[in-house]
């Protein structure tokens, strides 16, 4: 049975990290500005394909909104969720 998916941010390193059974994703950002630059989503693939992924950029998404930040999607992954869910399309830098 897999432990629950644990989302934590940490701005000294900027990224927000993910842990499941015992193994880290990483969604990886830069931040000047106003602006929140996603430009990395790393999923080992011991965890990949369980929601790992979306789970980070729901995170960073809803972060962004919370703090008054714009997106930049610079990461395709983060672009491709973006795309899927247009309630966080208000948040893109233009």
């Amino acid at each position: 049975m897999s432990a629950p998916l644990q989302v934590q941010h940490d701005p000294h390193t900027q990224r927000f990290l993910a842990f499941m059974d015992g193994v880290q994703a990483e969604l990886d950002y830069e931040r000047s500005a106003g602006i929140l630059r996603l430009t990395h989503t790393g999923v080992p693939s011991a965890i990949g394909g369980r929601g790992v992924a979306a789970e980070l950029v729901r995170t960073a998404l809803e972060h962004a909104r919370a703090e008054g930040l714009k997106v930049v999607p610079a990461c395709s992954y983060v672009a491709g969720y973006i795309t899927r869910h247009p309630e966080y399309e208000d948040l893109l830098a233009s």
